[in-house]
């Protein structure tokens, strides 16, 4: 059974991954104003004063194998002058043979300000809960210092450091200690309807190195429309030090559909 669902998991990503080498439609490329009947060129679109997006993903089975997996994400940026705020917050639930192999709520707010063309301070706060994991809270709050090793039109690498606080309480045990946060995220266009991305982030404790969290991600997004896409990804987390009788390691794939808003 998990062999089957290995296979399904690599066809998934592939087909995505070759979606987007080679475009779906041109309708999901951005139009250029025209001019109107007059001969005026017509005006351009507002601003979005947020880039946001919902993306919703449903993975259902019956019959020799009754599983059941459902994930929700919605997340915004938005860009003024010097500033930039993004959010963001996800929760994914599911079943295997009516028992809850999925529980998890997280959610993050993280405060830029550009002091130059590529450096830049932060904030971020994040949160989850991750019921399976038996983490019943866990807040970060890390201030720190990023910098764009890369920066252009056809996308990103930038990286962050600081020091930051861990507020968690696992099993039923509490825990409270400073770590050092590194994290780096890149992002690319593939084509004219397709982009990747990639984020890690490791957070050791300060005063005793052996504990140490770390997130990644990497997914790509083909787009349908101007407002929907195809979107998948792979989320792991890993933490050397779990609750009792859990495993370091949380491996999960999504594929869903994303609305742009």
């Amino acid at each position: 059974m998990e062999t089957k669902n290995k296979i399904c998991v690599i066809q998934a990503l592939a087909g995505v991954f070759l979606l987007g080498l080679f475009p779906l439609s041109s309708q999901a490329e951005e139009a250029a104003p025209v001019a109107n009947a007059a001969g005026k060129p017509a005006e351009a679109p507002p601003k979005k004063i947020w880039d946001s997006s919902l993306t919703a993903g449903l993975t259902l089975c019956k019959g020799n194998s009754d599983t059941l997996l459902g994930t929700l994400q919605i997340d915004g940026v938005r860009k003024q002058d010097k500033n930039e705020i993004d959010i963001g917050a996800d929760l994914t639930y599911g079943e295997n043979q009516g028992v809850k192999n999925n529980d998890l709520y997280r959610a993050h707010i993280q405060y830029n300000r550009a002091f130059t063309e590529r450096f830049y301070g932060s904030m971020r706060v994040e949160g989850m809960r991750d019921g399976i994991a038996d983490i019943k809270h866990r807040v970060v709050i890390s201030p720190g210092v990023g910098y764009y090793f890369i920066k252009s039109a056809s996308g990103f690498l930038r990286g962050e450091t600081g020091p930051g606080y861990i507020f968690e309480r696992r099993g039923h045990e509490d825990r409270n200690y400073t770590i050092f946060r590194i994290a780096e995220r890149g992002e690319w266009i593939l084509s004219k309807t397709a982009k990747t991305w990639e984020y890690v982030e490791i957070l050791p404790q300060v005063d005793r190195s052996s504990n140490v969290i770390v997130n990644s991600e990497v997914g790509i997004e083909v787009a349908i429309n101007t407002s929907l896409s195809l979107r998948s990804y792979i989320q792991d987390t890993f933490n050397n030090e779990p609750a009792k009788d859990r495993k370091q390691n949380d491996l999960k794939l999504v594929t869903g559909i994303a609305y742009k808003f």
